[in-house]
């Protein structure tokens, strides 16, 4: 079993910046590919941002002001945000899809973050 820890949410202002950590643990291997995902009340989970094997992806919305990129420790994944907006506010979870050896995806238990003046 791999177990998920986010941590670094908060409070903060419009335009101030965040940095978010997740360390995967439990199982020790080499995980290639993590993301982060978010969820805003009401609605769908979406995703933030991916990395795996050197390449990073972002969603539109966060794309210039978010940076994903993986941890000295192993299995370790953070994302910096920068700039941030009232409509960043959201649960941000971590999240490691399926891929040799994991069978499913394994989820964090999510990091509060509140972008308000």
């Amino acid at each position: 079993q791999v177990q998920l820890v986010e941590s670094g949410g908060g409070l903060v202002q419009p335009g101030g910046s965040l940095k978010l950590s997740c360390t995967a643990s439990g199982y020790i291997f080499d995980i290639n590919t993590m993301a982060w995902y978010r969820q805003a009340p009401g609605k769908q989970r979406e995703l933030v941002a991916r990395i795996g094997s050197g390449a990073t992806m972002y969603a539109d919305s966060v794309k210039g002001r978010f940076t994903i990129s993986s941890g000295n420790a192993k299995n370790t994944v953070h994302l910096q945000m920068d700039n941030l907006k009232p409509e960043d506010t959201a649960v941000y979870y971590c999240n490691a899809p399926p891929q040799p050896p994991l069978k499913r995806d394994y989820w964090g238990q999510g990091t509060q973050v509140t972008v308000s003046p």
